[in-house]
Order: structure tokens, then C-alpha cells, then sequence
């Protein structure tokens, strides 16, 4: 994704002509936090009544739910959000999905996954869930906690990405994810893709020998 120069002005850049269309490009962190945690809730309670393992069964398959949201995450922010638009159809559709982020990093509407892209992305995981653990792995009963925890992750690195841009964190490794996300904005663009954690980065190549602090 190429990146346009970074815009001060606290006037939003507006994507689209109309209104209606408009509106869906801005949503706050407390949209996103009343949507998606009693969904999370809600996949949770399906995987307790479907349940025939107890308690750690349903932990186990919510935390791997969760840890499976962390590679989702770098991924999608590394080649999706972040490829390389090849005409003027793509560019456009790269500025829409982030590169209006890059452009305007500070604007407080922008910041968390506008639901158009969030509920979509949503129903295709829970596909991808039910078929792959539910049919090919043959474990129907993980695939409620397991959409859960990872809703959960998804929540968290929402969350997450729009405190970096918008609270102090002065301290430990909020500090550290904070000046980290700023890195990638101000200085790396190309690297730096975890928002919540740096772990993929270190694994994949993405990671700075040398960070320096701001």
C-alpha cells in the first residue's frame, strides 16, 4: 500500500458523495464494545449448552480461539490492509480499507472497524470456523468458545488500536505498545503490523533489529 502524506487537519477526509454512505465510514470504540462483547457472550453460552467436556473444555477452546485471533490479526494487517494496489481500482479501494488511517492516523472515528467491514469479515470467520474445526476436525463443540475467544481478540486489538492513538499509556507494556503502533505509523509503515502484540512480527521478519525510541 502506498502511503499518503500524513493530513493535520481535525476535519475528517470524506470518503464518499453521499451521506448515508458517509455515515457507515465513522463509528466509536463504544459501538464496537456493545456490538461484539455480547455476541462474544452470546457464542460463548451456545458453546456451554453444546457442551459434553465441562469447564476446561470450553477454557481450552476459548483461549485457542484467542490465540488463534493473533495471527489473524497480523496478517490481515500486513496483506490485506497493506497490499500494494497495482491500478487506480485498487488504490482507491486500499485509501478506503487503511490507507485513510495512514493519511489521518488521529482521527477518533476512524480507529475501530466500521461494522459494513466488521460484520461481514464476522459471518465469513464463523464459515470458516464451523467448517474447518466443526466438519473437517470433527469437533462441533469447539467452535462456539473458540468464536468467542477469538471475537474476543478482535475486540481487544480494536480496543487496543484506538487507545494507542488516544490515551496517555505511560506505563509498561502499554507504553511500549503505544510507541510501537507510533512507530509504524510515523516511521516504519512496513513494519510494525502487530497492534496488540509484537510476537508475529518477531516471527515473520517484520520486526525492527533496532527499535528506537521516540
Amino acid at each position: 500500500m502506498s502511503h499518503p502524506a500524513i493530513i493535520h487537519d481535525e476535519e475528517p477526509i470524506r470518503l464518499f458523495k453521499s451521506d448515508f454512505l458517509e455515515f457507515f465510514t465513522h463509528i466509536s470504540p463504544i459501538t464496537v464494545t456493545v456490538i461484539w462483547l455480547p455476541v462474544s457472550a452470546y457464542f460463548f453460552w451456545l458453546g456451554v449448552q453444546q457442551s459434553t467436556g465441562g469447564w476446561r473444555h470450553l477454557i481450552a477452546a476459548f483461549l485457542l480461539g484467542l490465540l488463534i485471533w493473533t495471527p489473524t490479526e497480523y496478517l490481515a494487517h500486513r496483506f490485506i490492509f497493506h497490499f500494494h494496489p497495482r491500478n487506480k481500482l485498487q488504490e482507491r479501494i486500499a485509501f478506503l480499507f487503511h490507507g485513510v488511517h495512514h493519511a489521518q492516523p488521529q482521527c477518533k472515528t476512524r480507529l475501530v472497524m466500521p461494522l459494513p467491514v466488521s460484520i461481514p469479515l464476522a459471518a465469513l470467520f464463523y464459515v470458516l470456523f464451523t467448517v474447518i474445526v466443526g466438519m473437517l476436525f470433527r469437533a462441533p463443540t469447539w467452535v462456539m468458545p473458540m468464536l468467542s475467544g477469538f471475537t474476543i481478540g478482535y475486540l481487544t486489538y480494536d480496543l487496543t488500536h484506538y487507545a494507542t492513538h488516544h490515551f496517555a499509556m505511560r506505563d509498561g507494556y502499554l507504553k511500549f505498545l503505544k510507541r510501537y503502533h507510533m512507530q509504524h505509523h510515523y516511521k516504519t509503515p512496513e513494519q510494525r503490523f502487530g497492534v496488540s502484540s509484537p510476537v508475529w512480527d518477531m516471527v515473520f521478519g517484520t520486526y525492527p533489529k533496532a527499535t528506537t525510541k521516540r
